[in-house]
């Protein structure tokens, strides 16, 4: 990535408040969760390359599980994180490793491929799961279809690794079904209040909620994937991305606060300046100590806040 400024500070309408500023590679604690009378005592050394599948696992994991998130810093764009020895170290002797694929923690795949590791670890690319390759959106954790498929992975790949808390891992597995449902029916609320709103974002991670929740998306794709990229977008794209604006197409504008360029501070002044409501996402869970579930439904409330602000000022 390049010419990219690390900035963590929420900026447009705060969605997420209370935020805990925590290094890279805390150790998420799993929740408790109920543990059968019988089972292996078993408990699963598990590396997640980002917070968002680390807190997915640990719901399901619960007590069986320990949970290395290696990517949950709120200041820093985990596009360029540069992984070190401590995290070589857990992926080697992991039980369980999962990462995003596509591109997006390509650090996660050379220390995959680096030394032995533990024999009979498992690894699961999210990417591969779902039939992304590089090039595709990375920003699969928005997309809540992609969502519910993973977990089902996840919860398949840790009965595999230890059958006999299948039980345990069944049950969380459930509650987190039950959980996760009350953000994809916030979802399911908006495109049914709002679908077919014009809304632009700075880049594409908001494509797949946008597609989810019946939003019509159309700053210049050429734009948005480029910003993804850390690259400079093609000028006749932020020509057209400012007239949106100014024209008064877009609604709302959405803007990843973990990827900020002079660029995107400027398209997002622009549109404060045309009285377009701004809401800030992030890249990875805010705070980092919120399930993925609480964290997505925060941003959803801000999303749903935005819409109706711009709905009552028409």
């Amino acid at each position: 990535m390049n010419t990219k400024a690390i900035v963590g500070t929420g900026v447009g309408i705060v969605i997420i408040a209370g935020l805990i500023i925590w290094g890279v590679s805390e150790r998420s604690v799993p929740a408790p969760q109920a543990s059968g009378n019988s089972g292996s005592g078993r408990v699963l050394q598990v590396v997640a390359a980002e917070n968002f599948w680390g807190s997915i696992v640990s719901q399901i994991g619960g007590t069986h599980t320990q949970v290395l998130s290696i990517v949950s810093d709120p200041n820093a764009d985990p596009h360029e994180y540069e992984s070190n020895s401590t995290d070589a170290r857990a992926v080697s002797t992991a039980d369980y490793v999962i990462e995003n694929g596509a591109g997006y923690d390509s650090w996660a795949d050379k220390l995959l491929s680096a030394g032995s590791g533990n024999s009979s670890r498992k690894v699961l690319n999210v990417a591969d799961l779902l039939l992304k390759k590089e090039g595709d959106n990375p920003h699969m954790w928005y997309n809540p279809a992609y969502v519910n498929q993973v977990a089902a992975q996840i919860e398949s790949d840790l009965i595999a690794l230890d059958p006999s808390d299948a039980s345990d891992y069944q049950k969380n597995y459930a509650t987190l079904r039950s959980n996760l449902a009350e953000y994809q029916n916030r979802i399911a609320t908006i495109k049914q209040q709002y679908g077919g709103t014009q809304v632009a974002a700075t880049e594409d991670i908001f494509a797949y909620l946008a597609a989810a929740a019946g939003l019509d998306l159309i700053s210049p794709p050429a734009f948005i994937e480029a910003v993804a990229e850390g690259n400079d977008p093609p000028a006749d794209s932020i020509v057209t991305f400012e007239n949106q604006l100014k024209g008064g197409q877009v609604k709302v504008l959405v803007y990843n606060e973990q990827t900020v360029t002079p660029l995107t501070e400027s398209i997002k002044k622009l549109a404060a300046d045309q009285g377009i409501p701004v809401i800030g996402v992030t890249e990875t869970i805010q705070p980092p100590d919120a399930t993925f579930e609480e964290w997505m439904n925060a941003e959803l409330i801000g999303l749903q806040n935005a819409l109706n602000a711009n709905q009552l000022g028409q």
